[in-house]
């Protein structure tokens, strides 16, 4: 465990020039999935541990400050679009919301509520993933709710080996749904062809209930 932390705290407190020339090859809008460095991901394995890594960008679209912790039972939802951190941090996949109400998927054999369902998918997502890589604005940097997106890096020896973007698979599996603005554009425009895959009645999607909200 003294190891890991070491680790963590030294990728919190890496020079700022070295983070920034880093930044360079990868740093996007901190509000949509876009592309990562996938080297650097798979870099942040620790055995025995799960890392998340929280990097936080300024307007310029530069990673100003990063924060990193270690647990070694994983980390588990406190909502149904949350990822409890710690004790005083919760990071919310932004743009994004459970259906209303009540929902049943005869194939998955669900039915309850919508945030029921949506909690237990990203429950499922957390479980095994080795390193969880979140970003942020620096705005959010000291808030208890942070909006963020996160990608999760998951490892099966000889079977797989991934980087996923969460929203994506949430959005993709219809346990979630991209937020509407007031004049009924989407919030996550770079989520819509995963919305459009789940709206193929998967999740909430095969409920007609929720495709009629």
């Amino acid at each position: 465990m003294e190891a890991v932390e070491k680790r963590l705290a030294k990728i919190a407190m890496t020079g700022m020039t070295a983070v920034l020339l880093a930044a360079g090859a990868w740093a996007i809008d901190a509000t949509a999935a876009g592309r990562v460095n996938e080297a650097y991901i798979r870099s942040l394995a620790a055995p025995g541990k799960a890392v998340l890594v929280v990097e936080y960008y300024d307007a310029q679209k530069n990673v100003r400050a990063r924060k990193g912790f270690a647990s070694a039972t994983g980390f588990k939802p406190s909502a149904p679009t949350e990822i409890a951190v710690d004790t005083k941090t919760r990071l919310r996949l932004f743009g994004l919301e459970p259906c209303s109400g009540e929902m049943v998927n005869q194939k998955e054999g669900f039915a309850g509520t919508c945030s029921d369902y949506a909690e237990q998918q990203l429950a499922i997502l957390l479980k095994s993933p080795k390193v969880l890589l979140c970003r942020a604005f620096l705005t959010e940097e000291n808030r208890p709710v942070q909006d963020a997106t996160c990608f999760g890096y998951y490892n099966y020896p000889g079977s797989l080996d991934t980087i996923d973007n969460l929203e994506e698979q949430l959005v993709s599996l219809g346990a979630l749904r991209v937020v509407k603005k007031a004049d009924g554009s989407p919030l996550r425009s770079d989520l819509m062809d995963a919305e459009k895959i789940g709206r193929g009645g998967f999740g909430m999607w095969a409920d007609p209930r929720v495709r009629a909200q």
